[in-house]
C-alpha cells in the first residue's frame, strides 16, 4: 500500500511540474482602442451607432448640426458679394471712348478727302495760271484751303491719340481702384475655405475599420469639442502583451514564431499561432497580475505578440506564450 502511495505522490509531482513547464509566459490580450471624440459643437442630429457594431473606416455614423458653422459661411458670402459690388468696371467709359474715336476716326476720312479734292483743285488752277486763265490769287486761296485742311487733319489725329491715351488710361485707373477692393476679398475668400473644412468636422466618422466597444453619446445630445462619442477597436489582430525575465530574453526576437495558448474549457486547451513585434529595451519591476518563468524575477521585459482572431479572443482574456 506504502508503495502504490509513493508512486502516486512521484506522479503527480511530475504533471505539476509538466504543467508548470507548459509555458514560457503570459499575459493579457490588448487591442488597439480608438477614442472617437467630437470635433464641432453642437447637437448630434443623428446617429446610426451600438455596442457592438462593426464599421467601416472612414464610415459615416452620424452628424452633428451644422447650422451654426453654415451661418458663418452665408455671412461671408454676403461680405464677398459686397466686395464684388464695389468693384469698378472700365467698359462702360472705354465704350463711350471708342464711340468717341470712331466719330473721329471718320471725320479724319472725310477731311482726307477734301484733302485731295483741295490738291486737285490746286493743281488745276496752277495750271490755269500757267496759261493766264487763272489769277495768282485764286492759286494762294488754294494753297490756302489746302493748309486749312492739313491742320484739321493734324488736330482730328492729335484727339485720336488722346482717346486712345484716355482708353489705358481708364484701364489702369479701374484696375488700380479694384485691386485695391480685391486685396479684400482674398482673405474673404480663404474664409470660405477654412469654414468648409470645418463643416467636415461635423460629420461623425470611423477612423478604422473595427467594433465599437463603448458608446458615450446618443441623438439628440449636445456634443462638445473633445467630447467621446465612441469607442472603437480593431479586433481582428489583438495583441498579448507579456512580460519575460532577463533568463529568456535571449530565447526571443522580432518577428518570431510561437504558440498562444488559452483555456477552451473542461481542461482543454486552445493553441493559435502568434508572431512577437516588440520586445521593450527596459526592464521594469515584475507587475502584480502577471505571471512569468521565475515568478521571483523582480526585472522583467514586456513584449508583445500578435495573434489573429479568430472570434475566439477578447480584450483582457489570459493567454500562455510557449516559445
Amino acid at each position: 500500500m506504502k508503495k502504490h502511495i509513493f508512486i502516486l505522490s512521484i506522479f503527480a509531482l511530475f504533471s505539476c511540474n509538466n504543467s508548470a513547464e507548459s509555458y514560457d509566459a503570459s499575459g493579457t490580450f490588448e487591442a488597439d482602442e480608438i477614442l472617437v471624440t467630437a470635433k464641432a459643437n453642437g447637437t448630434i442630429l443623428n446617429l446610426n451607432l451600438e455596442e457592438g457594431q462593426h464599421l467601416k473606416r472612414n464610415e459615416k455614423v452620424g452628424e452633428i448640426d451644422p447650422k451654426n458653422v453654415e451661418l458663418q459661411k452665408e455671412q461671408v458670402i454676403a461680405t464677398i458679394d459686397a466686395i464684388d459690388q464695389k468693384t469698378n468696371s472700365a467698359l462702360p467709359q472705354i465704350q463711350v471712348l471708342q464711340s468717341q474715336i470712331s466719330t473721329q476716326s471718320a471725320n479724319v476720312s472725310i477731311l482726307q478727302e477734301q484733302l485731295q479734292n483741295a490738291v486737285r483743285e490746286r493743281n488745276r488752277t496752277a495750271n490755269l495760271v500757267a496759261k493766264d486763265a487763272a489769277t495768282k490769287k485764286q492759286l494762294d486761296d488754294a494753297n490756302g484751303q489746302i493748309k486749312v485742311i492739313q491742320k484739321q487733319i493734324a488736330a482730328a489725329q492729335s484727339q485720336l491719340r488722346v482717346l486712345q491715351q484716355q482708353i489705358s488710361t481708364t484701364k489702369e485707373n479701374v484696375s488700380l481702384q479694384n485691386r485695391a477692393i480685391l486685396s479684400e476679398r482674398k482673405p474673404t475668400q480663404k474664409k470660405i475655405e477654412q469654414i468648409d473644412e470645418q463643416l467636415k468636422n461635423n460629420s461623425i466618422e470611423s477612423p478604422i475599420s473595427g467594433m465599437v466597444l463603448t458608446q458615450y453619446l446618443n441623438q439628440g445630445e449636445f456634443a462638445t469639442v473633445g467630447k467621446p462619442i465612441f469607442k472603437i477597436a480593431n479586433l481582428e489582430v489583438m495583441t498579448l502583451k507579456t512580460f519575460i525575465t532577463g533568463d529568456q530574453l535571449p530565447q526571443i526576437k522580432i518577428g518570431q514564431q510561437v504558440k498562444v495558448l488559452l483555456e477552451a474549457g473542461e481542461g482543454k486547451t486552445k493553441e493559435l499561432p502568434g508572431t512577437i513585434y516588440w520586445i521593450s529595451s527596459k526592464a521594469e519591476f515584475t507587475p502584480k497580475t502577471i505571471q512569468t518563468k521565475n515568478e521571483r524575477a523582480n526585472l522583467v521585459y514586456a513584449a508583445k505578440i500578435h495573434v489573429k482572431n479568430d472570434g475566439y479572443l477578447k480584450i483582457g482574456m489570459y493567454g500562455d506564450v510557449k516559445f
